[in-house]
C-alpha cells in the first residue's frame, strides 16, 4: 500500500501506544463524559425543587393545633411518697437474767397467745441462791426466838431489880445493869428482824430472777423474728439480749417519707391510700394519725415520717414491704376535667381555654377551675364534657426534621 506524503506525516505526528488494548482516540473519550454531566445537573435540579416544595408546603400548612376532649370523671390532688410497712403493735422479747437457753418452745412464724411459754433458761445457779436465802431466813428466825427469850429474861430481871430497889434491898448498880441488859436484848431483837427483812428481800429478788428463767409471751401475735438459738448463752449484765419479736399482723402501719417541700400540705386525719409492688392494682386506705417531729436526712434530702394504719385481716401485707403512698389533699368525683396544658392565663388573672367547634373554628372561653394536680384540672364552670380544647401547637422543627409540641401553660 502506497501512502501519500501528507498521510505519512500525520502518522508520524500521532504516537501510538505500545499496546493497542484500551486505547481510544481523544475525540471518543470526550463523547463518553456527557452522560455524567447530565446526571449531576439532574440531581441538582431535583434537590432544589424538593427544597422549594418543602418550604412552600410548610408555609401553606403552618402550625397545627393539638386537641384534647374534656372528660367527666374523678380527680384528686395528692402528695406522693414512698413508705415502708411495719406491724403497728409489736414487742421485742428479751432475757432479764443471764443463762444458757435450755428450751425454745416456738419457731419463726408461730402464732402465740399472751402468757404462752416461749423459752427456758438454765436456772440451777438461781435455784441455789434461793435455797441459800431460804436457809438464812430459817437461821435468822431461830436467832429471833433466842433473842426474844433473852429479852424476856432481861425484862424480868429488870422488874425484879426495880422491886428490890423499892425495898432498898439492892444497889443502884445492879438496877442499872439490869436496865442495860434489857436495852441490849431489845436492840438484838431489832437487829435480827432487820436481817430477816434483808434476807427476805434477797430471797424475793432471787425468786423473781428464777421466774425470769421461764420467758412468757407478753402479748398475742406472730413470731416474726427469732434471734436466739437453743444452747446459746445470754449475758444480761451488759445489754438486754433479744430472743425474738412478737407482732400483731392484723393491723399494719405505713411509715411514709415525705419531703420537706410537701410536709406542710399534710394534716392529721386526712385520707391516704397506697399500693404495693406485688399488687399494684389493689388499693389500701387509711387515715394519717401522726407526723414524727424529727426528720431523717437521706442523701442530703430532709424527709419526715408520716404514719397511718391499715387493717390486714387477710395477711396480704407483710413486714418491710414497700408502699407507693398518696396523701389526698383534695378530691372530687364525677366532674369535668381537662389537661393542665389547656389552661391559659387571662389579662385579669383568671383562666380560659380555646374551644373548637365542629368546623374546627377556635374560640376563647373563660372557665373556673377547681381541684388541680400535675396533669389534670377540674373545670367547675364554663366547659362541658365532650368539648374539644386546644392543649398545644404542633409545628415543624427544621433543625431535627421532627415535630415539636408547644403548650400554652
Amino acid at each position: 500500500m502506497i501512502l501519500t506524503e501528507e498521510a505519512a506525516r500525520h502518522r508520524q505526528e500521532v504516537p501510538r501506544p505500545a499496546s493497542l488494548a484500551g486505547y481510544a482516540p481523544p475525540h471518543r473519550r470526550r463523547r463518553r463524559l456527557w452522560p455524567w454531566t447530565l446526571l449531576v445537573l439532574f440531581l441538582a435540579a431535583a434537590g432544589a425543587g424538593a427544597y422549594w416544595y418543602g418550604s412552600v408546603a410548610t408555609a401553606a400548612t403552618g402550625p397545627r393545633h393539638v386537641f384534647a376532649t374534656a372528660q367527666r370523671g374523678d380527680i384528686e390532688n395528692n402528695v406522693a411518697a414512698v413508705g415502708l410497712i411495719e406491724p403497728r403493735d409489736y414487742v421485742d422479747v428479751g432475757a432479764q437474767v443471764s443463762g444458757q437457753i435450755e428450751a425454745l418452745h416456738v419457731a419463726l412464724g408461730d402464732e402465740v397467745e399472751k402468757g404462752a411459754l416461749l423459752a427456758e433458761l438454765d436456772a440451777r445457779v438461781l435455784k441455789s441462791q434461793v435455797a441459800a436465802n431460804q436457809a438464812q431466813l430459817r437461821n435468822l428466825a431461830a436467832q429471833l426466838k433466842e433473842r426474844q427469850a433473852q429479852h424476856q429474861l432481861a425484862r424480868e430481871e429488870h422488874a425484879r431489880e426495880q422491886g428490890l430497889m423499892a425495898l432498898n434491898a439492892t444497889s443502884q448498880s445492879a438496877l442499872d445493869t439490869a436496865a442495860a441488859n434489857l436495852r441490849v436484848a431489845e436492840a438484838q431483837i431489832a437487829s435480827t428482824r432487820a436481817a430477816i427483812e434483808q434476807t427476805q428481800s434477797n430471797l424475793d429478788g432471787d425468786l423473781a430472777n428464777l421466774g425470769y428463767t421461764r420467758i412468757y409471751a407478753p402479748m398475742s401475735g406472730t413470731v416474726v423474728t427469732l434471734d436466739a438459738r437453743l444452747g446459746q448463752t445470754l449475758n444480761a449484765n451488759q445489754t438486754a439480749p433479744i430472743i425474738l419479736r412478737i407482732a400483731d399482723l392484723d393491723t399494719m402501719t405505713v411509715k411514709a417519707q415525705v419531703s420537706e417541700a410537701d410536709i406542710s400540705s399534710l394534716r392529721l386525719g386526712m385520707a391516704a391510700h397506697f399500693t404495693t409492688l406485688g399488687e399494684p392494682d389493689r388499693r389500701w386506705s387509711g387515715t394519717l394519725r401522726q407526723i414524727l417531729p424529727t426528720p431523717e436526712e437521706v442523701n442530703g434530702v430532709i424527709l419526715y415520717n408520716a404514719l397511718f394504719d391499715v387493717a390486714n385481716t387477710d395477711r396480704r401485707l407483710m413486714t418491710q414491704m414497700s408502699a407507693q403512698v398518696s396523701f389526698i389533699v383534695a378530691a372530687a368525683q364525677d366532674v369535668v376535667t381537662v389537661p393542665v396544658s389547656a389552661l391559659r392565663k387571662t389579662a385579669g388573672g383568671g383562666w380560659e381555654v380555646q374551644v373548637a367547634d365542629d368546623l374546627g373554628n377556635l374560640a376563647a372561653r373563660k372557665v373556673e377551675i377547681g381541684i388541680r394536680n400535675r396533669s389534670q384540672v377540674e373545670v367547675a364552670y364554663g366547659l362541658a364534657a365532650g368539648e374539644r380544647v386546644v392543649v398545644g401547637v404542633q409545628s415543624g422543627d427544621t433543625q431535627s426534621g421532627g415535630m415539636r409540641l408547644r403548650g400554652f401553660f
